[in-house]
């Protein structure tokens, strides 16, 4: 399976990240100067996002704005079966290098997009960006605490959950085309692949009029107890109880059987009891140690983990052992502690691991294969169309 990748920064690069480690080839173009992670180095770190989002790829450049860049470009359409682009919709149509254009050159292609609100609709020529994304998708408005202005999700979410999203979308129009014949187009917006993800507050907001924006660390629907972030004597510890199993199991544990009576009984019971339950419970917790409360708490099978620095999450013991995360010395970056595919399959061995190349890296390779020699590349590269 062979994709050509148009896309950059978080979303596109991403998906083909994920198609590349499991087993299709990927070639990524790049303008001859490079993508915009590339040149991240504002501060110590900052361009971690390209070696781990780039790895596993073989790495051109191509003006593609050049008449002899579009006319590469459309050579590599031919032999591919899927391109990936996320650039605003309509941008690819101005290049001359459209859906309908590469259809002509490649019937069976799969044209595959991701960008911030779709195609169609109001916004469709509104520029997206992740913090764009969460503030127009509901997400910062549910993040933070009630009486505190919106706050971001830390992570990227807008920018993961369409380039998830999309690999689906490619991997369900590749089994389409095998079955049919028919090439589909996909496309993920960012604003509709994070929508999904409100859907506790969602459920707050049309049905009950004394919804509260901004939970804390509490359910976004406020209808779970035990369910929050509580103090430890070395951090903070999160805690959830889903049945009344799990609320047994957590008074057992913490020693705290002095609050299993009768007004807290059920979930609703709880719930209306939040305030004092949250506190009779942070004044046990604030005495122990994450790591005490992980081993009382998972012995008596109820959900809950240490919350993690960052710098302790690169270490997790977990994330190594399955080798999800492992140290490498990519070219250009040094040494870091880079992530495999989260998508694994059982009984196989993950899949082999290339770390992404300098820029141009495979220039000389991937344009071989369509006859281009070195005479050709070294003219293409004086008129920097390479």
């Amino acid at each position: 399976m062979r994709v050509l990748d148009l896309t950059r920064i978080y979303s596109g690069p991403y998906c083909t990240f994920l198609m590349g480690m499991a087993g299709a080839e990927i070639i990524k173009v790049e303008a001859p100067t490079g993508e915009h992670l590339r040149t991240r180095k504002a501060r110590a770190g900052a361009s971690l996002p390209f070696p781990m989002l780039n790895a596993n790829k073989r790495h051109i450049t191509i003006d593609i704005k050049t008449p002899k860049g579009r006319d590469l470009l459309l050579r590599l359409a031919e032999r591919v079966d899927v391109l990936v682009e996320n650039f605003r919709p309509g941008v690819m149509d101005k290049l001359g290098l459209g859906r309908d254009v590469l259809r002509e050159t490649n019937p069976r292609l799969i044209y595959a997009s991701t960008n911030g609100f779709g195609s169609t609709g109001p916004y469709r020529n509104y520029a997206a960006m992740d913090l764009t994304i969460q503030a127009v998708s509901g997400v910062m408005d549910s993040t933070g605490f009630a009486d505190h202005p919106p706050v971001k999700a830390g992570p990227a979410v807008g920018d993961f959950f369409a380039g998830v999203h999309l690999f689906g979308a490619i991997v369900s129009a590749l089994f389409h085309r095998e079955r049919t014949g028919e090439p589909l187009a996909p496309e993920v917006s960012m604003l509709e692949a994070v929508y999904p993800a409100n859907c506790s507050s969602l459920g707050m907001v049309m049905g009950d009029a004394e919804f509260v924006r901004r939970t804390g660390n509490r359910h976004g629907g406020l209808n779970q107890c035990p369910y929050n972030v509580y103090p430890a004597a070395d951090g903070h510890f999160a805690i959830i109880c889903i049945n009344d199993r799990h609320w047994q199991g957590l008074l057992k544990a913490l020693d705290r059987e002095d609050l299993n009576q009768s007004r807290f009984a059920t979930i609703p019971d709880r719930v209306a009891n939040m305030d004092y339950i949250d506190n009779e419970l942070s004044r046990t917790t604030a005495t122990l140690t994450r790591a005490g409360m992980t081993a009382k708490l998972n012995a008596a099978g109820v959900p809950c983990g240490p919350v993690q620095s960052l710098a302790e999450v690169i270490r997790d013991p977990q994330l190594h052992a399955t080798g999800m995360l492992r140290e490498l010395d990519p070219p250009e970056f040094g040494r870091l502690v880079l992530s495999h595919s989260a998508l694994t399959y059982r009984d196989h061995p993950r899949s082999p691991y290339r770390p992404s190349g300098a820029l141009g890296r495979d220039n000389k390779d991937v344009f071989g294969e369509i006859g281009l020699g070195d005479e050709d590349l070294a003219s293409l590269r004086s008129a920097g169309v390479i």
